[in-house]
C-alpha cells in the first residue's frame, strides 16, 4: 500500500507541475499576443494621427501657384497582401521621381509604416474595387483638390515614365475639364453588359486615368450618387460613367492613347522580355507590371533611357558652345571667354568638369577624316541580306546579333525623332524595311551609317493618303572622350566582382604594336587602369602571392592535350619553363597525352625532368590510349585530381606562344561564377616564300611540325620579347574557339555540359562547348519566365501555392573575348584527313586557307602567276558553260 501511495502522490505531483507551467506559457503567449496587438494599435494610431498633408510630405504653404512640385497627385490603388511587394516596388522605383505626390490608399486596416499610405475607412480589399475606387477619388478631392492641376488614378502594377507624364501634362489647359485615359467600350463579351450608350464610353483603369482639377471638382460631390447606382461590375466603367454624367465629359477619343497609355496583352509575362520595342520607348505609362522583379528592371532600363537622353542633349549644348566659340574666334586651346571669365566653371582637375567642347562639341561629318595615304582609306561595309567585307577572312557572313540591335536601335531612334512632331503636323512615318546600307568605323571618330530605308508616310489629317517612300539616311554615332571610373569607398559594380586580384595596371601592355596609333595606346592603358580599379578580390582561395603587389592571385593551370609533337612540345616547355616558372610562379601545367610509342617516352622524360628541377612547381600528366579525340582529353584533364575547383583552367594548345601578360589577361578576364575569357590569338600566317604557297605539292603537306626557314636559326627564343604583330605576318583568329579560360567549380557546374567526347580528332569540340554556354545563358530568359509564372521569386516576398521552396535559376557565364597580341599561334602546316566528318574536314580546310597569307599576299601571287590566271580563267569559263 506504501508503495501504491507513493506512486500516485508522484502522478498527483507531476499533474500540478503540469498545470503550473501550462499556465505560466500560456499567459506569455497571451501577454506577447497583447503587446503585438497593442503595438499594431499604436502603429494604426500613429498613422491616423497624420494629416493628409503630412501622409504625402507636403507643407501647408506649398500650392500650384508657388511650387513646381504640385502638377499631379499620384493615388495608387493596392490592397493588404501586396504592400510589401508592388507598392513597395511602385514606391521605390517611379513613384519618388512623381512630378507632384503620391499616396497609396488601401483596406482600412491596411499598415505600412514607411510608405505614405491611406486606409480608407470602411473599404475592404474585395474584387472587383469599385467602393475604393470612388472613395480615393473622394479623399483627393476632400484634402488636395486646391493644391495639384492634375490627379492621376494608377493601380500597383503600372510603370509611369514620370519626366514624360510631365511633359505630357504641362502642355494641355488643366483649368479646363479634361479626362484622359485609353478609352474603351469593353470587349466582346461585355457586349450589351455594361449599358452604355452609343456615343459613351470609358477610361480603361489598367494604364492609368487622369483628371484635371477642374472635373474632380464637378464629380466627387457627387460620388455617394454615383456608388448607389452601379450598373455593372467594372469600376473604371463607372468611374467613366460617373463622369460623364456630373462632369459632362467622356473619356478622349484619340487613337495615340493606345500607345501613350500602354496596356499589354500578354499577362503576368508582359515585359519580362526585350524591352527594346516602340511601344515600351512610346508610352508614358506601362500595364501591366505583375512582379516587383519586373518593376525594377524596367525602371533600370528607363533610366538608362534617361540618361542617354541626358548624354545626347550634353552633346547638343556642347556643340552650341562650340559653334559659338568659333563665331567669336577664339583660340582652340583657350578655356576661356574673357581673361578671368572661363568657359566652364571647373577644370579638367575637378570631379564636375563638363568636358572638353572641342571634343565633344565636334560637328558630325562622314569627312572628319581625310586619309593622306591609300593605307588611311577606311573601306566601308556592305549591309544587305547579308555582310559583306573587302579585308574581312569572311567576306560574306552572316550579320552578327550585335550589328542587328546597332542598327535597330539607330532606326528606331531616327524614327522617334522623325515622328516627334507627328501630331501638330497630322501624319505619322512608319518604318517598313532596310534595304541596303554601308558601314565603318574609324577609331578616332565613330561609325558611320549610310541607309536605305523603305518607309511609309501615313497623312491622317486633311487629305488623307498612305504612299511608300524611299529615304537615304547618312549618320555618324561619334566616339565620346574616354572615362576613368574609379572604386571608392568599397562601393564596386555587380560585375566587378571576382575571386582574384589584380596585377598593377601600370603594366604597359601595348608597347610591341608597332602599327599602333598613339590613341590605340592611350585607350588600351586606359582601359588596363580601368581594369585594375573595378576588379576586386572576394575570396583569396588557395592562390600563389605576387611578389609585386604582395596580393595573392588564384593559380592557373594550363591544360594541353597532346599526341606526339615531340619537337613543339620542347618549344613549349621552353616557354613554360622561362614564363611561368621563373617569371609568374602561380602557373601549373597538366598534359593530357596519348600514348604514342615513338615520342611519348621522350615527352614523359622532358616533363620528369622539368619536375625534378622544380619540385614546388605542379607540373602532372596523365596519359590516354585510343584514337585522339581533344574532347576526350580535356575531359579527362578536368576530372583529374591535379587541379582544384578554386583553379583557373586554360585550354591551351601546343602550338601557342605566350607571356606573363597572356596570364595576366586571364586572371583578369575569368570571373568565377560569372565570367569566362576566350581570347582571339595572333596566327602566324605560312612562313614560306610566297612561291612556293600554292605550287604543285602544297596542298600535300602531311607533316604537322612547323618546317625550317632560311631565317630560322638554333639560338632558344626570348619569350620574353613580345611578337612583332602585322598584317603581313599575321591575323587574329576571330573563328578559333579552343582557347578558354574558366574556373574547375565552373566546370563541373551540373547544368552545362563539358566537352564533347564523341568527336574523334581535332575541331567541333570548341564550338560544341561554345554552345552549351551559350545554352546555358540563354536560361536567362527561362528566368523571367520563372518570375513570371510565380514559380521563382528573386525577393522571397512570397511563397509558392503548394509551400514548396523553388532553388533559384543558376547563375549565368557571361562571355568575354578580346584580341590578345600577347597569344601567338606559331604556324605548322595542316593536313585535313578526309576520314573526318563533313563538318571537322570543312573546319580544317577552312583553317588552312586562311593561314596562306595576307591579302597582300595573295594579290601579288595570283597577279604575278600566269599558271594561277590561267587556272582561274579556264575555271570561271567552265561555271559559265554549265
Amino acid at each position: 500500500m506504501g508503495v501504491i501511495s507513493m506512486t500516485q502522490r508522484k502522478k498527483i505531483l507531476y499533474g500540478l507541475f503540469g498545470i503550473i507551467v501550462g499556465l505560466c506559457i500560456g499567459a506569455l503567449l497571451r501577454n506577447y499576443r497583447t503587446l503585438e496587438i497593442v503595438s499594431m494599435c499604436n502603429t494604426i494610431n500613429s498613422m491616423k494621427q497624420k494629416s493628409a498633408l503630412d501622409i504625402i510630405g507636403l507643407q501647408p504653404s506649398e500650392l500650384p501657384t508657388n511650387s513646381q512640385n504640385n502638377l499631379v497627385f499620384v493615388g495608387v490603388m493596392t490592397a493588404k497582401d501586396f504592400l510589401q511587394g508592388r507598392a513597395r516596388a511602385v514606391y521605390e522605383t517611379w513613384g519618388k521621381r512623381v512630378p507632384g505626390k503620391i499616396a497609396f490608399f488601401s483596406s482600412q486596416d491596411s499598415v505600412a509604416p514607411d510608405l505614405p499610405l491611406v486606409a480608407l475607412k470602411g473599404v475592404d480589399d474585395r474584387y472587383p474595387p469599385q467602393k475604393k475606387s470612388f472613395m480615393m477619388l473622394h479623399y483627393m478631392y476632400e484634402h488636395y483638390i486646391d493644391r495639384f492641376e492634375w490627379f492621376a488614378r494608377a493601380d500597383d502594377d503600372v510603370y509611369i515614365r514620370t519626366d514624360r507624364l510631365e511633359k505630357f501634362l504641362r502642355s494641355i489647359d488643366s483649368s479646363k475639364p479634361q479626362f484622359i485615359g485609353q478609352a474603351g467600350r469593353g470587349n466582346s463579351e461585355d457586349f450589351g453588359l455594361l449599358s452604355l450608350e452609343f456615343d459613351e464610353n470609358f477610361c480603361m483603369g489598367g494604364p492609368g486615368v487622369i483628371m484635371s482639377r477642374e472635373t474632380l471638382r464637378r464629380v466627387a460631390p457627387h460620388i455617394p450618387t454615383c456608388l448607389k447606382n452601379l450598373y455593372s461590375t467594372h469600376e473604371d466603367v463607372e468611374v467613366g460613367r460617373c463622369v460623364q454624367k456630373f462632369a459632362g465629359i467622356p473619356c478622349t477619343w484619340n487613337y495615340e492613347m493606345q500607345s501613350i497609355l500602354h496596356h499589354n496583352s500578354s499577362g503576368n509575362r508582359a515585359f519580362s522580355g526585350n524591352l527594346k520595342s516602340k511601344e515600351v520607348h512610346s508610352a508614358i505609362t506601362l500595364h501591366p507590371v505583375k512582379k516587383p522583379a519586373f518593376m525594377y528592371r524596367l525602371h533600370a532600363y528607363m533610366l538608362g533611357l534617361q540618361a542617354q537622353e541626358l548624354r545626347q542633349e550634353s552633346l547638343l549644348l556642347h556643340r552650341d558652345i562650340s559653334q559659338m566659340t568659333a563665331l567669336l574666334q577664339i583660340p582652340r586651346i583657350n578655356k576661356n571667354l574673357a581673361p578671368g571669365v572661363p568657359i566652364f566653371p571647373e577644370d579638367e582637375t575637378s570631379t564636375g568638369y563638363l568636358g572638353d567642347h572641342n571634343v565633344l562639341g565636334a560637328t558630325p561629318d562622314l569627312n572628319r577624316h581625310r586619309p593622306r595615304t591609300l593605307d588611311e582609306v577606311i573601306e566601308w561595309d556592305f549591309i544587305a541580306k547579308s555582310l559583306y567585307s573587302g579585308m574581312h577572312p569572311n567576306p560574306k557572313r552572316r550579320t552578327e546579333s550585335s550589328l542587328k540591335e546597332g542598327l535597330t536601335d539607330v532606326v528606331r531612334e531616327i524614327m522617334e525623332h522623325i515622328n516627334n512632331f507627328s501630331r501638330q503636323r497630322g501624319r505619322v512615318i512608319e518604318f517598313r524595311e532596310l534595304l541596303y546600307g554601308y558601314m565603318r568605323v574609324n577609331s578616332l571618330y565613330g561609325q558611320d551609317l549610310i541607309l536605305d530605308l523603305l518607309l511609309v508616310y501615313k497623312k491622317y489629317r486633311g487629305k488623307k493618303m498612305t504612299v511608300p517612300v524611299r529615304r537615304h539616311l547618312y549618320i555618324q554615332r561619334s566616339f565620346t572622350e574616354i572615362r576613368v571610373r574609379e572604386i571608392v569607398d568599397g562601393v564596386v559594380p555587380s560585375q566587378a566582382v571576382t575571386s582574384s586580384p589584380r596585377v598593377s595596371p601600370s603594366t604597359d601592355t601595348t608597347r610591341h604594336f608597332s602599327n599602333a596609333t598613339g590613341l590605340d595606346r592611350i585607350s588600351h592603358r586606359v582601359k588596363s587602369l580601368f581594369n585594375g580599379f573595378e576588379r576586386l578580390t572576394d575570396t583569396l582561395g588557395n592562390s600563389g602571392i605576387s611578389s609585386s603587389t604582395g596580393t595573392r592571385r588564384d593559380r592557373i593551370v594550363l591544360v594541353i592535350p597532346l599526341s606526339g609533337r615531340s619537337e613543339t612540345f620542347m618549344r613549349f616547355l621552353r616557354n613554360f619553363e622561362e614564363v611561368a616558372l621563373r617569371q609568374d610562379g602561380a602557373t601549373d601545367l597538366l598534359v593530357s597525352m596519348y600514348v604514342e610509342p615513338v615520342e611519348t617516352p621522350m615527352i614523359v622524360a622532358l616533363l620528369d625532368n622539368l619536375k625534378a628541377r622544380y619540385p614546388d612547381s605542379r607540373i602532372n600528366y596523365s596519359q590516354l590510349y585510343g584514337n585522339f579525340s581533344r574532347g576526350v582529353a580535356l575531359d579527362h584533364a578536368i576530372k583529374s585530381p591535379h587541379c582544384n575547383p578554386e583553379d583557373i583552367l586554360f585550354f591551351i594548345d601546343v602550338d601557342m606562344v605566350f607571356t606573363v601578360q597572356s596570364l595576366d589577361r586571364i586572371r583578369h578576364n575569368v570571373i568565377r561564377h560569372r565570367q569566362i575569357y576566350l581570347p582571339i590569338v595572333f596566327s602566324e600566317y605560312d612562313p614560306r616564300a610566297p612561291s612556293t604557297i600554292l605550287s604543285p605539292g602544297w596542298l600535300a603537306s602531311p607533316t604537322t611540325e612547323r618546317p625550317k626557314m632560311a631565317a630560322d636559326t638554333d639560338q632558344p627564343r626570348n619569350f620574353s620579347v613580345p611578337y612583332r604583330i602585322t598584317n603581313d605576318n599575321g591575323y587574329f583568329r576571330q573563328f578559333g574557339y579552343g582557347l578558354v579560360g574558366i574556373y574547375k567549380a565552373d566546370l563541373l557546374r551540373p547544368d552545362l555540359k563539358g566537352f564533347s567526347t564523341d568527336i574523334t580528332g581535332w575541331g567541333l569540340e570548341d564550338v560544341k562547348f561554345l554552345e552549351n554556354v551559350i545554352a546555358l545563358n540563354q536560361r536567362g530568359n527561362q528566368r523571367l519566365q520563372a518570375i513570371a509564372d510565380g514559380r521563382w521569386d528573386p525577393f522571397g516576398t512570397a511563397a509558392p501555392a503548394d509551400g514548396s521552396v523553388p532553388s533559384p535559376p543558376s547563375e549565368e557565364l557571361g562571355i568575354f573575348r578580346a584580341p590578345d597580341p600577347s597569344l601567338v599561334h606559331i604556324f605548322h602546316p595542316i593536313h585535313c584527313d578526309t576520314s573526318l566528318e563533313e563538318a571537322q574536314y570543312k573546319m580544317c580546310l577552312g583553317t588552312k586557307a586562311n593561314t596562306i597569307g595576307s591579302f597582300n599576299m595573295l594579290h601579288d601571287r595570283f597577279t604575278h602567276s600566269q599558271t594561277l590566271l590561267m587556272f582561274a580563267r579556264t575555271h570561271s569559263q567552265n561555271r559559265g558553260n554549265g
